[in-house]
């Protein structure tokens, strides 16, 4: 598998799980047009790095404007919100649980 070979979706983000067991998730994300904004709030830890494009992400009453290479650590059982996505971004996001 290559990571840049993907395709954009024409609407909303795709979303691809590379590698999962019971501690570690690595996902892929491709954002297509997002029309509106976007929360996501997940239980577990949460690193990501743009690889492509450009976005702008809400996080408690902060806003990131995130360029290639920009990354970020969001807490687990944070709301975030995605505001803005330039379509055909890329994204490379980690999540993992420290609950034993």
């Amino acid at each position: 598998m290559n990571l840049f070979a993907y395709q954009v979706p024409d609407f909303d983000e795709r979303f691809d799980t590379l590698i999962k067991d019971r501690c570690i998730e690595i996902v892929r994300i491709v954002s297509g047009k997002v029309e509106a904004p976007k929360e996501f709030c997940d239980e577990r830890e949460e690193w990501v790095i743009l690889l492509k494009g450009a976005a702008t992400l809400r996080m408690q009453n902060r806003l990131y404007h995130l360029s290639v290479g920009d990354m970020l650590h969001i807490p687990a059982n944070t709301p975030h919100i995605l505001e803005s996505v330039e379509p055909g971004s890329l994204w490379l996001a980690v999540h993992w649980s420290t609950k034993k």
